[in-house]
């Protein structure tokens, strides 16, 4: 069975975005995995489609509200066991162990939150799993989702050429990837690593296993003290 993943979104034409192209849209094209929106205001029960209120306690900005929404994801995931995940600010930062276990099931749901948040209640309620890509904000969850996707997609099987492009790369093994380098020999002054030419393949992976660690310690020492 394919992989399939449905968004539940107030701007569904933002999708596929930049999934329609290059390796992910010719996979999504075969059927490889498969893409639905689903219209969140189609849920709203007044004449306006009316899904937003003000906040509980005051406060700026605007709240989805349960009663909407619950009815979107309930519609959503009527008979279906997929992942529920909200695209989130304050949710557990993705990682790519995540990645693969999001890839090796059958697919995922995916709400997209707008404005100041959403309600509480239709989280704790509905099981939504909150995800966040980053420590800053974005205008809405949608190119958090697109994101998710792509690092999703790109490991599913057949999608990438070489399967191996997807294990050999910075997260995998608990490092930042290596340096790449490749034709012409020289470039501005600058020679590739003589290891690299050497032929030595006991040489080259000692090589780039250093310098992930490198890279690893300068840049990212949490992920070593993992």
């Amino acid at each position: 069975m394919s992989f399939r993943a449905t968004i539940l979104t107030l701007y569904p034409d933002m999708f596929p975005g930049h999934l329609s192209q290059s390796l992910s849209g010719k996979a999504l094209t075969r059927g490889d995995w498969m893409l639905d929106t689903l219209q969140i205001r189609d849920f709203a029960d007044d004449r306006h489609r009316t899904v937003d209120d003000t906040p509980a306690g005051g406060g700026a900005g605007m709240v989805l509200r349960a009663d909407i929404l619950a009815k979107a994801i309930d519609h959503a995931t009527a008979g279906d066991d997929r992942p529920r995940l909200l695209m989130s600010p304050r949710g557990v930062p993705l990682t790519q162990k995540r990645v693969r276990e999001l890839a090796a099931g059958p697919g995922v749901i995916v709400v997209c939150g707008r404005f100041e948040g959403v309600d509480q209640r239709v989280i704790d309620s509905r099981g939504l799993e909150e995800v966040s890509i980053g420590d800053y904000i974005l205008s809405g969850g949608e190119p958090a989702a697109l994101i998710l996707l792509d690092a999703v997609v790109r490991i599913l099987p057949g999608v990438m050429g070489n399967d191996l492009s997807g294990v050999h790369e910075s997260f995998e093994g608990g490092l930042l990837e290596h340096p790449h380098y490749t034709r012409p020999q020289v470039f501005e002054g600058m020679e590739i690593p003589p290891v690299l030419t050497s032929g030595h393949h006991g040489d080259i992976a000692r090589w780039r296993d250093a310098e992930a660690r490198r890279l690893t310690e300068k840049r990212r020492p949490d992920l070593l003290h993992r």
